[in-house]
């Protein structure tokens, strides 16, 4: 079974709560095995929208879902958690947010589907808490590991 990785992160109330909820989520579900997660950083937020800050954090297990039915595994929990990405401002403050980064040595880029996660290899907030799991997993599509992107980045 592949190793998938997600990040998770939340900056609308019990920030802590939901990334546990999501956690929890994730351990009952009987396609999730190994289930191994980062610590959770707190981060300053992206984009123009005034916010406050998130906590982050990253997860990696095995998994005989395929990557679509993981996706849409994450947002039925986001979801639970109160979060309606419909509605929602893209950059905007979120209870829950959880994108999947890697799954295997997949390259996927389907509507609504792209994996590694586009935006992987530029931000700290995913980077260090997927190196403090998963320091030496490559990344496919750009020939480097984790830990080796984190090293790459501007402090």
């Amino acid at each position: 079974m592949p190793i998938a990785a997600i990040g998770l992160g939340s900056n609308v109330g019990d920030r802590a709560a939901h990334l546990h909820a999501a956690l929890d989520a994730l351990r009952a579900d009987p396609t999730i095995l190994d289930l191994r997660a980062s610590a959770a950083i707190e981060t300053a937020p992206m984009g123009p929208i005034p916010q406050g800050p998130y906590l982050n954090a990253a997860a990696a297990f095995t998994t005989d879902r395929s990557p679509r039915s993981l996706l849409d595994l994450l947002h039925a929990i986001e979801q639970s958690r109160g979060r309606n990405r419909k509605a929602e401002p893209r950059w905007g403050p979120r209870t829950l947010d959880l994108d999947l980064l890697l799954y295997g040595d997949l390259v996927i880029d389907e509507p609504g589907l792209r994996v590694p996660h586009p935006s992987l290899h530029e931000r700290r907030f995913v980077l260090e808490p997927l190196a403090a799991i998963l320091p030496d997993a490559p990344v496919p599509g750009l020939g480097l590991r984790v830990r080796e992107l984190l090293v790459r980045l501007p402090s």
